[in-house]
């Protein structure tokens, strides 16, 4: 049995100090797959979750954590047809990235484009597709749309509110816990038009501010509970709520229907992980996603959509890594 390193948990699940580089089992390509040498893997708040034991892996996926990564194809599976050694890719996976090497799909990958770095495309896969999939393909979003990103200065934020803005957003509220955070979002191109801290205002407000008092016809939310009701009170007539993640929780104790109904309001919960590699396959391949793609640039560059790293670390500093991320630093 090969052999690769790769980021552990001590007891499979645990705080962050059982993270640790150790041996596992070097995987195997099988039909359709390729196996890739990691040079890059982003972390995501789902990494956290799954190591403590609160979101496990899809079945079959690896329990390695990690779902979005960047590398160098090595080694071709059975039936491969897109891809050759050596070609530099960024992918998605339902788990495997922190670790040397990783198999994935040949239809989840992406060819990296040349002018971003490694640890820029490893930023991609995650956050893009699930803004892309929020904004485009179910928020549905028009020119002169009015939108509402919560969760603003997360990877999948960012890159939700640039999608809108550069497909012809009237307006892009985003919500955040800091003013460093909110000034950030206000200060790169294509960011936010109107920002709240929603721990000291209610962002409804601002977005009837925003609006003349009509509302967004888009939401993008991952916090659940703790909005649910601002949420429903900053749509517009026909507005359309798309649901990421629960981060204050499921339940919400009352809910009054009547503006649902009144509003004609549609709501679509939705995650990435989960769906079946026929979804995951289309969107990914989809003329639209790739044009988003063709679009990203780094930080310095020029593109209307751009990824920005909050922070590169050696992956012998993962501990750390997941300790920014848990204290909500990253932006």
């Amino acid at each position: 049995m090969s052999t690769m390193r790769a980021v552990l948990i001590k007891g499979d699940e645990g705080p962050i100090e059982n993270l640790y580089i150790g041996e596992a089992e070097k995987p195997v390509p099988k039909e359709d797959q390729v196996l890739v040498k990691v040079v890059a893997f982003g972390l995501n708040r789902m990494d956290l979750l799954q190591r403590e034991g609160k979101y496990p892996p899809p079945p079959g996926a690896s329990t390695i954590l990690g779902v979005e990564f960047s590398g160098r194809v090595d080694y071709l599976g059975p039936g491969v047809t897109k891809w050759s050694t050596g070609d530099e890719v960024l992918g998605l996976s339902g788990g495997g990235a922190y670790a040397e090497y990783i198999v994935a799909h040949q239809d989840l990958l992406i060819r990296k484009p040349p002018h971003l770095s490694w640890e820029e495309a490893a930023g991609i896969p995650e956050n893009f597709i699930t803004a892309h999939q929020a904004v485009i393909l179910y928020g549905e979003l028009k020119k002169d749309d009015n939108v509402l990103v919560h969760a603003g200065a997360s990877g999948v934020g960012i890159a939700a509110i640039q999608m809108a803005r550069s497909l012809g957003a009237r307006s892009v509220t985003a919500t955040a816990s800091t003013k460093e955070k909110l000034d950030f979002l206000l200060s790169i191109p294509n960011g936010a038009t109107e920002v709240a801290n929603y721990k000291t205002e209610d962002f409804s407000k601002t977005v009837k501010n925003a609006t003349g008092g009509k509302g967004v016809d888009v939401v993008v939310d991952f916090v659940g509970r703790t909005h649910w009701e601002k949420n429903i009170e900053s749509l517009a007539i026909d507005g359309r709520m798309i649901i990421l993640a629960m981060l204050s929780g499921s339940v919400v104790p009352a809910v009054d229907l009547g503006p649902i109904l009144r509003k004609h309001l549609k709501i679509q919960g939705s995650t990435l992980r989960s769906r079946s590699l026929e979804y995951q396959s289309n969107l990914i391949n989809s003329a639209p996603f790739q044009e988003v793609v063709s679009k990203i640039t780094g930080r310095n560059g020029d593109g209307p959509v751009r990824i920005y790293i909050h922070k590169v670390y050696p992956w012998t500093e993962i501990q750390k890594a997941h300790k920014e991320m848990s204290e909500n630093k990253n932006m």
